[in-house]
């Protein structure tokens, strides 16, 4: 039986997750909290992990229930706490201070800031193929790869790469049903530069991409639709609601996973 294992959501795009229980789901798609706040420059653009390598560097621990981020460097031990409404103008100085520009952060509470602006629901991936794309490097743990790939949804109970059922051919998606809600299963997603960096340091791995390419076409399973991998630099699966849901719209831990 596939069932969700973890949770994770990521309150400002790009800093660092935190694992919940159970997330409630908005009209969206989208995960409540889940990049729902992002930083921005002063041209509109992204102050994100895709851009600047530095982000990496900064830690972050969010109290969901009282909307205080706490805010650290990498290798120091002070911290600074701020409530992202009331003491926004003073979170954006600190940021701005680290970075070297200014910046300013913004909140968006339907669909929040993803990448698939398309399919903004959980991104999907399993607990095996966490474990297996780890083992493809001598340096890295299951949790480093976690890290890197960011992943709200992850199941267990299932073996490597089954969420690759979760997409079929570019033109229609998989129906599945995640507790008592339903999903439509869309594409696989493209990897960005950052899986390339560790989470902590930013260090980047030049091999890691060519790696990842080869063990992944190695790896992909036989039923697998590979009209959907023009390239092997995919992991992980975008979804999006089915249709307007009502009710009680939350995924819980232990939550099946049907198809």
């Amino acid at each position: 039986m596939s069932y969700v294992a973890r949770i994770c959501i990521y309150p400002i795009k790009s800093l660092d997750g935190v694992e919940v229980r159970q997330a409630r789901v908005l009209q969206s798609g989208a995960l409540e909290c889940d990049r729902q706040f992002a930083i921005f420059d002063e041209q509109g653009k992204y102050v994100n992990a895709k851009r600047y390598a530095k982000i990496h560097l900064l830690r972050s621990k969010f109290d969901l229930e009282n909307n205080i981020v706490t805010l650290k460097i990498q290798g120091s031990d002070t911290e600074e706490s701020f409530n992202l409404e009331s003491e926004r103008p003073r979170l954006e100085a600190w940021l701005s201070e680290f970075f070297g520009f200014t910046l300013k952060l913004r909140k968006n509470l339907i669909t929040g800031f993803p990448d698939d602006t398309v399919s903004p629901g959980p991104t999907i991936v399993s607990t095996a193929t966490l474990k297996e794309v780890a083992s493809w490097y001598s340096d890295l743990t299951e949790d480093d790869i976690r890290r890197r790939m960011r992943t709200t949804i992850e199941i267990d109970g299932v073996p490597a790469f089954w969420e690759d059922k979760l997409f079929s051919k570019s033109d229609s998606v998989i129906n599945l049903k995640i507790g008592n809600l339903h999903f439509v299963g869309v594409n696989p997603c493209q990897r960005c530069i950052v899986p390339t960096r560790d989470a902590v340091t930013a260090q980047v791995n030049s091999d890691f991409q060519r790696i990842f390419i080869n063990k992944r076409r190695e790896t992909l399973p036989e039923w697998v639709n590979k009209s959907r991998f023009n390239h092997y630099y995919k992991l992980t699966v975008n979804t999006r609601l089915a249709s307007k849901e009502f009710g009680n719209k939350v995924i819980k831990i232990g939550d099946e996973l049907i198809l």
